[in-house]
């Protein structure tokens, strides 16, 4: 008979580290994508913002089994396919400059998914894509 430990046991211990999360959140996002993304949010779910950061970026962002680069290449596919978070994939297509990708592979992302997510999706992502690109392009002029 085999002695299998509890799963409580066999689980990893989650970390959320509230500082940590807003460090990340600074190095991975410039402030006008921060406040799009969270601005009036405190006014009506009080603590909802200071949880997502908590919990997203001090807490999913610090494990470490995937680079940044991995988890920005993820957070396109998964953003365009679920569709209608615009101000979302806007804001991470910019964090993906941030964190290394190119502006060819961040427009890769998109050719790759349109077979699997269907076209109509992939273009209504990748026109999201483009104006952040441009964007991000005209402000580094």
């Amino acid at each position: 008979m085999t002695n299998i430990s509890p799963l409580s046991q066999q689980l990893t211990p989650a970390r959320f580290d509230r500082e940590e999360g807003y460090r990340t959140l600074d190095l991975l996002q410039d402030r006008t994508t921060q406040h799009a993304a969270l601005s009036g949010l405190e006014q009506w779910l009080p603590g909802f913002p200071d949880w997502i950061v908590t919990a997203l970026f001090g807490g999913t962002y610090q494990r470490t089994n995937l680079s940044l680069r991995d988890r920005q290449l993820l957070n396109l596919a998964a953003l365009t396919t679920v569709g209608g978070v615009d101000p979302q994939l806007h804001g991470h297509v910019k964090t993906s400059l941030r964190v290394g990708l190119s502006r060819e592979e961040i427009l890769e992302v998109f050719a790759h998914l349109a077979p699997y997510i269907g076209v109509p999706r992939t273009l209504a992502g990748l026109r999201v894509a483009t104006a952040a690109l441009t964007e991000a392009e005209e402000t580094a002029r």
